[in-house]
């Protein structure tokens, strides 16, 4: 044991050491180990105690609490019971890995039936299951509701936020515990956020520059297998070690990504345009309708008096049309041009988002935009 310690040491001391670029990241920033992830829970459940806001007289509700009395023993018609400060809810939690019995996790309360608020309620005793049937938590307590809605007696309304959605700190105690394959495998396996074959080699071998050769070895281009201690205790120390390991990565793929519905576009820094030529211009053309009334004809006699009136007035449309076409403003690209040319060439023209994207389309579709176009 002294000697796995000074050995421990020894590490952390290689590791300060060979670490200090400021653009490396650390490894657990970068990946995620295989086996270790969070399990998704769910449950129906039956909120009490609010003012009125409640589902009402639906058979929904009214099935849900003469189930719930009848686990009190108590027999009742659910066709007698009234939901107005009754709610028929959803409940969501998320069970973090390594969690023990007894500990307590937050959940999310949300209506499933017709009522319009969660304010002032109480979620009665809910089990929590998990995706095989099998129950891991139980749930209850008084809700936190972040929105309100009030509504006055003309049939007006006004809602801030939402207040059929709720939240309980703390909310559901923890029965069951998720079983993790940690201790157990001789090897760990490390899955980069974004898979890239530099990256995990780059990986791969700054964990054998720490701890020996071939301790670690790329799978593919999102996995790394890394040799674990075989003694369990030794395992946390020597994870606590892997993922403050700090290298930097490979450079990432060249991308243009653009969000279609806010215009938004991002350009990594490793794009180049092969030369090419762009012309730039646009054709506004107003349209503004009016309407002229001309009168009547009259008939006027000798005396100057009128001896018939005219008919009905008449309406002319009048439509006024306006071309307005910009000069059209050409750039050129140079070879391997970078992502500062290209923002300045297209600020300097005063291309919108619309336009920005319009001009990336065509330079893929010319073949001279040296990147991955993907649109979100």
């Amino acid at each position: 044991m002294k000697q796995f310690k000074l050995c421990v040491f020894l590490i952390l001391i290689f590791i300060s050491n060979i670490t200090s670029n400021a653009f490396a990241d650390r490894l657990k920033d970068l990946t995620s180990v295989a086996g270790i992830r969070s399990n998704q829970l769910i449950g129906y459940g039956l909120v009490v105690g609010l003012s009125g806001t409640g589902d009402g007289n639906t058979k929904l509700i009214q099935q849900s609490m003469q189930s719930m009395v009848s686990q009190l023993g108590l027999s009742t018609d659910a066709g007698s019971l009234n939901g107005k400060n009754a709610a028929s809810v959803m409940i969501t939690a998320e069970l973090p890995p390594f969690i023990k019995p007894g500990q307590n996790i937050d959940i999310t309360v949300s209506t499933l039936g017709a009522a319009k608020s969660l304010r002032g309620g109480t979620l009665l005793m809910t089990p929590l299951k998990g995706a095989d049937g099998e129950t891991y938590a139980i749930a209850q307590g008084n809700l936190v509701v972040g929105g309100f809605g009030v509504e006055g007696g003309d049939g007006s309304s006004l809602i801030v936020n939402i207040p059929t959605v709720g939240r309980i700190p703390r909310g559901a105690t923890v029965e069951k515990l998720v079983e993790m394959p940690f201790l157990e495998n001789p090897f760990l396996i490390l899955n980069l956020h974004q898979g890239d074959f530099s990256t995990a080699t780059k990986l791969s071998e700054a964990v054998n520059e720490i701890f020996g050769p071939d301790v670690s070895v790329p799978i593919d281009s999102t996995s790394i297998r890394v040799r674990a201690p075989m003694d369990p205790s030794q395992k946390v120390t020597f994870m606590s070690l892997l993922e403050n390991i700090e290298f930097e990565p490979a450079r990432p793929s060249a991308k243009v990504v653009i969000n279609a519905r806010s215009g938004t576009i991002v350009i990594g820094g490793d794009v180049r345009v092969t030369p090419a030529a762009v012309t730039h211009g646009s054709l506004t053309v107003k349209v503004k309708e009016d309407v002229n009334v001309s009168a009547g004809t009259q008939i006027i006699g000798a005396l100057g008096n009128q001896v018939a009136g005219g008919g009905e007035a008449v309406q002319n449309p009048d439509t006024a049309m306006e071309i307005t076409e910009t000069t059209a403003q050409a750039f050129i690209f140079d070879p391997g041009v970078k992502l500062s040319s290209i923002v300045d060439a297209m600020n300097a023209v005063g291309a919108s988002s619309a336009d920005l994207v319009a001009i990336l389309e065509a330079l893929r579709e010319a073949g001279a935009l040296r990147a991955e176009l993907v649109i979100i």
